[in-house]
């Protein structure tokens, strides 16, 4: 089957500076990886396996993943758990779910199971404390599911105990600013896959040539008929943004739909968490919402 064209595998490493961090959680590393489309066509197992290796050469606490493992059939979940069952991590591997991955009916149960049955535990709607009550560590479900419900998943967590929170989708983070999210991982959105200098995401640009394109015509144009709908706020397409008081991280993902990718290589992302105050060296561009935001 044909595979797209892709770009070296990037490992981008920041820190992150949460208010009133524990000393008990100050330290710890984080590894994201994000929509991985595993179907046979949008990831290679090579690049996969290198994701892997990278991700376990950082010695992490924790492994993120932030959804679309699939495409559509769920079937080749089976055999990227056997994949994923590599990762090594001190305090496990938790997941969440993106729009992908509650394609069909049966796919969120299947998809579920399949991490289940390789010790990732997969959240819905849920927290989970790997560290200890010092660190929470929430995952919701899908913006588009219709299940997206953070007020009664918030409710739970007291307001001091700092949050990271995972949520397939970066547009929801306009949704959050009203809560506590010490840092938001997200994915979805690939990064864009086809960024140009000085004018961002290609698709982005897209909704306007979608509009005059015949409909017998889109289907032959990358981007038009599948990615127009993708995010509302491409700003939030790549990296590290502030959004109110909450930081967000955008992961470009290991995935690539056609045509593939221009100056956005598939990532891993290692994070670490440090006390407010802390010296904070992003190697990450930080793009802000507000002139006055800053990193820490």
């Amino acid at each position: 089957m044909p595979r797209f064209l892709c770009e070296p595998l990037k490992v981008d490493a920041l820190e992150i500076a949460i208010a009133d961090l524990p000393a008990s959680v100050a330290g710890t590393t984080l590894v994201q990886l994000s929509d991985l489309h595993y179907d046979g066509r949008c990831l290679d197992d090579s690049l996969l396996d290198e994701a892997i290796s990278a991700c376990n050469a950082t010695e992490p606490d924790l492994v993120v993943l932030t959804g679309d493992y699939v495409t559509t059939d769920p079937d080749p979940i089976h055999f990227l758990a056997r994949h994923l069952q590599n990762l090594q991590t001190r305090w496990g591997t938790y997941a969440i779910l993106g729009n992908h991955d509650i394609y069909y009916p049966h796919s969120r149960s299947e998809i579920t199971d399949a991490f289940t049955n390789v010790g990732i535990r997969v959240l819905w709607n849920q927290v989970a404390y790997p560290l200890g009550e010092d660190l929470a560590l929430v995952g919701l479900a899908d913006f588009w599911s219709g299940e997206f419900k953070p007020n009664p998943v918030f409710e739970r967590i007291p307001e001091t105990t700092p949050r990271v929170v995972l949520s397939h989708n970066p547009d929801t983070a306009a949704i959050l600013k009203k809560w506590r999210v010490d840092l938001q991982l997200s994915g979805h959105t690939h990064g864009g896959q086809v960024v140009l200098p000085k004018i961002g995401p290609l698709f982005a640009w897209l909704n306007p040539l979608r509009e005059i394109t015949p409909k017998a015509l889109r289907s032959w144009i990358p981007g038009i008929s599948e990615c127009h709908k993708v995010v509302d706020r491409w700003e939030w397409s790549e990296g590290l943004h502030r959004v109110g008081q909450n930081w967000l991280y955008v992961n470009r993902g290991l995935g690539s739909y056609r045509p593939g990718r221009f100056r956005c290589p598939p990532e891993v992302t290692v994070i670490t968490l440090v006390p407010q105050g802390a010296a904070v060296s992003p190697t990450v561009p930080v793009y802000r919402e507000t002139p006055e935001a800053t990193a820490t």
